[in-house]
């Protein structure tokens, strides 16, 4: 009979101590990459399952807990989201136009070693593939994004016909599937040709947008029932035109502001579009990227610190869109004057939506003393500051940088039920990136991913027996892919892309998240089991 395996053994087969194993295991955040990688190899080699005595998770219980099949009704949208510019690679072909982010990527300095998305995942020739692996996946529904520029190259004019019938044959071989579409317009790839012409700072962009919106419905609305107008508009106006550190690469606060109303009018403009060309009942929303705000403690500054930052991250589009306004001090706050608003414009963007999408990823925490300086816009009225407290003591952190913290998911959930009360909500992106090793063959252990995923799912969970009306979960991404400014050097994919041969590989998060899937699909049946 072989002996079971110790944390000793362990420690001595990869050369470091008992002390940094234990540590590994406890997902503590102070063990370098390459070491824990190699650990958790070695566990995945060897089978190695420690007792569970011998994993601590201080704070946070329901890591261990499995997720009830049981919660979820049946005909819960379970997804992954992907994005066109991410992984269609094919830039230069078939009539595509260039975009913001193609200009972007080739000026020197931008993104990880001044890698493009110019083949990305090759999704644009492997259409078929990747739809045969969200099937293997168990997937019920897939969040894609269309290229605005592949569409119409010059941003308005003349259609670029192989560009539609691209997606044409992606719904199609979707729904042969039976896979849900759920279509996003814009992930943040505005043709240059309109940027041009003024970008998101003229107002006629908004208009264009909303042509574009009219295009697609009459071709896809008859057998596309989910449409998502923007992806994180606060990524497009405070990174793209606020901060530089995004496409087009502007710097003026004044600039993101005005950007941002453009996007939320064109958004308000292409859900009329829709409504009225689509031939199917259309379920029209919206997705945010939303970021729950902590205090580490009870002082003035921090809790003034919190409105402030709320306001920036969360209601700068919440409120917009579903009170109408916006927040009294967000302008002040980021010490420019508001955009022009023409009359009916907030009217235009308050349309009702039949849902909203939720991108979750992590939290802010922040704490006094008083320091200046700090970081851009965290001031609050009174010029009383705060800092964010990084690293969080005991926090575990994925590849990004951000901390893993589940429960800010549920806190996100609950505050936009009970303030904003969409009538329904989408789960559009969760997901983590961790440095993924491929061994050749058939498998890519990610046991952070499944982790991940499942104290996620849990947070969910809770959330749902709350009352809140969570419809979708959506796993971020599919595959890996061309990560913006970090090139390919971070993974979030359930699959495994090895870009040299575009070979795909399902990791073991996408195992576990298929027999998730599959344990719900049982549960409406009478025959489940648990995760």
């Amino acid at each position: 009979m072989t002996r079971k395996l110790t944390i000793r053994d362990i420690a001595q087969l990869a050369g470091v101590s008992i002390a940094t194993v234990s540590r590994v295991l406890n997902h503590k955040p102070d063990v370098d990459p390459q070491t824990r990688e190699r650990i958790l190899q070695i566990m995945d080699t060897h089978s190695f399952a420690p007792d569970l005595s011998a994993v601590q998770l201080a704070g946070s219980p329901s890591r261990r807990k499995p997720v009830s099949p049981h919660t979820f009704p049946a005909d819960f949208l379970w997804g992954a989201a992907t994005s066109a510019y991410q992984i269609e690679g094919a830039t230069q072909e078939d009539g595509r136009g260039p975009s913001i982010w193609d200009a972007f990527v080739n000026e020197p300095g931008t993104t990880w070693r001044g890698e493009t998305a110019a083949i990305a995942a090759d999704h644009y020739h492997r259409v078929s593939e990747d739809v045969a692996l969200m099937s293997e996946l168990n997937l019920k529904a897939y969040r894609f994004s269309l290229a605005w520029p592949r569409i119409l190259p010059q941003g308005t004019g003349p259609i670029n016909s192989q560009g539609l019938d691209f997606y044409d044959r992606l719904v199609d071989t979707l729904l042969a599937h039976q896979i849900c579409p759920v279509a996003t317009l814009y992930h943040w790839d505005l043709p240059l040709a309109l940027h041009n012409r003024g970008s998101w700072l003229a107002r006629e962009t908004a208009y264009a947008f909303a042509d574009y919106a009219e295009i697609v419905s009459r071709r896809l609305g008859d057998r596309v029932s989910w449409w998502i107008t923007h992806n994180e508009p606060w990524c497009t106006a405070y990174l793209g035109y606020g901060i530089g550190a995004h496409a087009p690469g502007l710097q003026d606060l004044s600039s993101a502001v005005t950007a941002a109303h453009h996007v939320l009018l064109s958004h308000g403009l292409a859900a009329a579009r829709i409504r009225s060309h689509a031939q199917t009942e259309p379920f029209i929303g919206i997705t945010l990227n939303l970021t729950p705000i902590y205090a580490a403690d009870e002082n003035e500054a921090t809790q003034q610190g919190i409105e402030c930052l709320d306001v920036l991250h969360n209601r700068w589009f919440l409120d917009p869109l579903f009170h109408g306004s916006y927040p009294a001090r967000l302008f002040s706050d980021l010490t420019v004057s508001p955009p022009h608003i023409a009359h009916d414009d907030m009217q235009v963007i308050s349309t009702p939506l039949d849902f909203l999408g939720v991108n979750y990823y992590s939290r802010s925490l922040i704490r006094s003393p008083l320091r200046f300086g700090i970081q851009q816009l965290q001031r609050s009225n009174n010029h009383l500051s705060y800092e964010p407290v990084v690293p969080v003591p005991e926090a575990s952190y994925t590849q990004m940088a951000w901390e893993i913290y589940p429960q800010g998911l549920a806190d996100v959930l609950l505050r936009v039920q009970r303030d904003y009360a969409p009538p329904r909500i989408l789960i559009t992106e969760n997901g983590a990136a961790f440095e993924d090793a491929w061994d050749g063959r058939e498998h890519v252990p990610d046991k952070r991913r499944v982790q991940y995923l499942r104290e996620h799912l849990l947070a969910l969970e809770m959330a749902l027996n709350q009352g809140v009306p969570v419809q979708g979960y959506f796993a971020w991404s599919l595959l890996d892919n061309f990560e913006w400014i970090d090139g390919y050097s971070r993974r979030f994919g359930l699959v495994y892309v090895d870009f040299a041969t575009q070979r795909r590989i399902i990791k073991e998060s996408g195992r576990w998240y298929a027999a998730l899937i599959k344990s719900v699909s049982n549960a409406t049946s009478g025959t489940s089991s648990s995760l």
